[in-house]
């Protein structure tokens, strides 16, 4: 079962998609902001790692950074709710998948999916 690190700084919404993706068969860990990811994503194994952009202590970007000095085969995936951010994200880390909110939950989902079944057929980035 792939292994998701979502860091959100908003409760409701990390809930919400913590949810989601659990039902999707998929296991979360979940945190509120980049600091506490952090020594996760130094001392265990995941798949990818699903950040907020905006958030306290350590932006998405400056995490998913540190994410691929440690832990360079965990994928990223950045959600954010401001469209000025995007262009930074998308320089600071190119590989990354970028979703902007709103968003539906089946597109979370869909773009998760196609993430892994690309690793598990062994494409390319």
């Amino acid at each position: 079962m792939p292994r998701i690190l979502l860091a959100e700084d908003e409760l409701a919404m990390r809930e919400y998609l913590a949810r989601a993706l659990e039902k999707s068969g998929y296991d979360v860990v979940s945190v509120e902001c980049g600091t506490e990811a952090v020594p996760l994503l130094e001392n265990e194994e995941f798949d990818l790692l699903l950040t907020d952009i905006v958030m306290p202590e350590m932006d998405g970007i400056e995490l998913a950074r540190h994410c691929s000095k440690v832990s360079p085969r965990t994928e990223v995936m950045f959600i954010t709710g401001f469209s000025g951010v995007v262009l930074k994200a998308g320089e600071s880390v190119p590989n990354a998948k970028i979703l902007s909110k709103p968003f539906h939950l089946r597109d979370l989902v869909l773009e998760v999916e196609r993430l892994f079944n690309r690793e598990s057929f062994g494409e390319v980035k």
